[in-house]
């Protein structure tokens, strides 16, 4: 499922763009919200399928071999670990994933070249080497090894990246997210699974859901309310030389604290710290963290904050 991290970063871009947007509304910037949403699952099942691709272009590697006129011992005695990987033909076989997409065409079929090259970083890895020259087969070894074709080759090959750019302008920011969900998937796969087994939903639940889309639209409405509240607790600072990014980021912060009685104040605070350190500039989070900081002890002296549980007020 995407992760609620995820869904601050896609509500904090979609609010950037209704608010650079001269022709906005809440309902089209709310629709562009859910649909940068799914384009991110759309990634989830790209890369799904990379794998199953690769071993497809090695499988019709070995299939021409063996082809040869004369073909030698290695060419008719191929080791078929690879394309034999218990899990990669659980993704093969898997029914959501070939369901999901067929229908949202979702396939590797424009970009064979990549695949081609992938395939040949791939085989010269120690990661490969080390799988197929490994004196036994286990189920557990086959899912270790398409965890780490992920988190190890697929994360540090620039040349994917470029190609996921290219494909949709919605995944320049959220690759990284999504490589951890595929790999949380492959990582729950059980020797057991059969076709039907099911894949990561779009959301955990219904509550991420709302979270969403509660988080998008009541920072509009507090908007005026959260300006004013910045400005007062800026006041050696010139408001219009602030990052825009900045306000933003702590408009958000302050309507999740508010809004969210079930959300530690402490978890709201780290999340958008963190956020800022990959959408804002060097130093907004140290920034950002100073005046935040000032600005939720101000509210939750005045009884604005209000947490349900034990413990969800304590420290920040």
């Amino acid at each position: 499922m995407i992760s609620r991290r995820l869904l601050r970063v896609k509500v904090l871009q979609i609010l950037y763009a209704y608010y650079k947007n001269q022709d906005r509304t809440i309902a089209k910037a709310e629709k562009e919200l859910f649909f940068s949403v799914g384009k991110a699952y759309d990634l989830y099942h790209y890369l799904l399928l990379l794998i199953v691709d690769v071993a497809f272009v090695s499988e019709k590697k070995i299939d021409k071999l063996r082809d040869k006129i004369v073909p030698s011992h290695e060419d008719l005695n191929p080791n078929t670990r690879f394309i034999d990987n218990a899990v990669i033909k659980q993704l093969a076989n898997n029914i959501q994933l070939s369901s999901y997409s067929n229908t949202n065409t979702i396939n590797w079929d424009d970009q064979e070249d990549y695949v081609r090259i992938l395939r040949e970083k791939l085989i010269s890895s120690d990661l490969y080497q080390e799988y197929m020259n490994a004196p036994e087969c286990t189920y557990a070894r086959d899912k270790k090894f398409v965890e780490k074709f992920y988190t190890h080759i697929i994360a540090a090959d620039e040349d994917f990246y470029g190609v996921m750019e290219e494909k949709s302008i919605y995944w320049n920011d959220e690759i990284e997210f999504i490589i951890s969900m595929v790999a949380r998937t492959i990582k729950g796969f059980t020797k057991d699974d059969d076709t039907h087994t099911s894949l990561m939903p779009l959301f955990k639940d219904r509550d991420d859901e709302e979270f969403m889309k509660t988080l998008f639209r009541k920072a509009i409405i507090n908007h005026p309310e959260h300006q004013g509240l910045i400005e007062a607790n800026t006041k050696n600072w010139d408001l219009e030389r602030i990052a825009y990014m900045d306000i933003l980021i702590m408009e958000l912060a302050l309507t999740e604290i508010k809004e969210f009685s079930s959300v530690p104040v402490k978890v709201s605070f780290n999340e958008y710290l963190e956020i800022a350190k990959f959408y804002s500039t060097a130093n907004s989070s140290t920034f950002i963290n100073g005046i935040l900081d000032k600005m939720v002890q101000e509210l939750k002296a005045n009884g604005t904050v209000k947490k349900v549980g034990r413990g969800l007020i304590e420290g920040k």
